[in-house]
């Protein structure tokens, strides 16, 4: 049971988010009755310097879901992921902007460590393994599936989490299925070098994918867990135990428009381009550290969608959550990679042999160096024998560039 004071700190974080979800309804000009809600708005007549100023600073959306939460009770519903009382189809198909304001003290250890691992399962229905191609299969990659990899054992990562070259942490969100858990990596950011708050994740991490819309309080926890503490201590860990390099809670995120227009829960549709970035924010508000410098650095993206003879190896790095993991302890697969073929319209995937199973989603595929990322991690079959990433193009090249640029 939590103090009085904590509940009492709760609540006056609770009600300062509430005025400003009030304060930028009002700003936006976007209420109940407003059926061109996904347009960008003209600003009302008594709209204030003070209050565009303030939508500035805070980087609010122009255009907002229309159920955005205006009350203690609607945001507390909003805080703790519980979706009985709003219309889930109708918010995800009108959420059309990001919005993911910081709510102190929402995510603890023990609401962490509950989280379940947000997967997608294949199986081989969904693969194309017609012969298709180049020259025998080794030629040019597209429209290749290689024969099925076998599987590698996912390797503990050596604690501690924060002592290594890994920048590599979990993404939370809260989904209509309840609080879920992926995993995301610090990147470098051309346009603050040294100084990057950008996470690379899955899109699927982010965004229900099609006819749907964006998660709910996205954070990303750096290092989560540093000292490879087992789950059953986790629920009384203390946040500088399980965070010590703090909560980040996204700011700005975008994925594909692939993923949006064509992602599916189960099966491969919009794979080939699952990706997502973050721009991030610390729930301390008094940090002037940058994500990148809390890490212990930030990886490279690649986006030259290498071939697959070119690379020596793979490897997928992750938090796995459902069974036999638990989410508390950081995994890592290598493999020479193969090609997976699931839409012969689309591209082909890299695919590795690995048994990470959910909550391993998101988390990068590092080069033989492990200085440049080349894919996320997005599929894998409910055997849990290999999973799948996309090779990351323009499309996942957008994304970056559009996020990076956010202030």
């Amino acid at each position: 049971m939590p103090s009085i004071a904590r509940s009492a700190r709760r609540r006056s974080a609770l009600a300062a988010a509430a005025v400003v979800a009030v304060l930028t309804v009002t700003a936006s000009a976007c209420g109940p009755e407003d059926d061109k809600a996904d347009e960008k708005p003209a600003a009302a007549p008594s709209e204030s310097k003070e209050a565009k100023d303030l939508k500035r600073d805070l980087g609010l959306p122009d255009n907002l879901p229309k159920d955005l939460p205006t009350s203690l009770d609607d945001l507390d519903k909003w805080r703790d992921g519980q979706w009985k009382n709003w219309n889930r189809d109708k918010w995800l198909s009108e959420a059309k902007e990001f919005f993911n304001p910081i709510i102190d003290d929402l995510w603890d250890p023990d609401r962490m460590k509950d989280a379940d691992g947000n997967d997608r399962k294949v199986d081989d229905s969904d693969i194309d393994d017609s012969q298709s191609g180049g020259k025998d299969g080794t030629g040019e990659d597209e429209g290749v599936t290689d024969p099925t990899p076998q599987p590698v054992k996912a390797a503990a990562v050596p604690t501690p989490y924060n002592q290594d070259d890994l920048p590599v942490g979990k993404v939370f969100m809260d989904t209509p299925k309840g609080s879920m858990v992926c995993s995301g990596t610090v990147i470098k950011d051309p346009n603050h070098p040294g100084k990057s708050n950008l996470v690379a994740t899955a899109g699927h991490c982010v965004h229900g994918g099609a006819g749907k819309g964006w998660f709910r309080n996205v954070i990303f926890v750096p290092d989560y867990n540093p000292q490879g503490l087992p789950n059953a201590q986790l629920e009384n860990a203390s946040k500088s135990a399980v965070a010590p390099d703090g909560i980040w809670w996204a700011k700005h995120a975008r994925t594909t428009n692939h993923w949006i227009s064509t992602g599916a829960d189960r099966g491969g549709k919009g794979a080939q381009q699952d990706f997502a970035v973050m721009k991030v924010q610390p729930e301390d508000k008094s940090s002037t550290t940058s994500l990148e410098e809390k890490a212990g650095g930030a990886v490279q993206v690649a986006f030259n969608t290498p071939r697959v003879k070119s690379l020596k190896s793979l490897s997928a790095v992750g938090y796995p959550a459902a069974p036999p993991f638990d989410g508390s302890k950081m995994y890592r697969c290598t493999d020479k990679p193969g090609r997976l073929t699931l839409d012969p319209a689309q591209p082909t995937m890299y695919r590795i042999g690995c048994t990470m199973t959910a909550g391993s989603s998101g988390g990068p595929w590092l080069s033989a160096s492990g200085k440049r990322l080349l894919s996320v991690t997005s599929i894998g079959p409910v055997t849990a024998d290999w999973l799948a990433g996309a090779r990351l193009g323009k499309e996942a090249k957008g994304v970056f560039d559009a996020v990076s640029k956010q202030g």
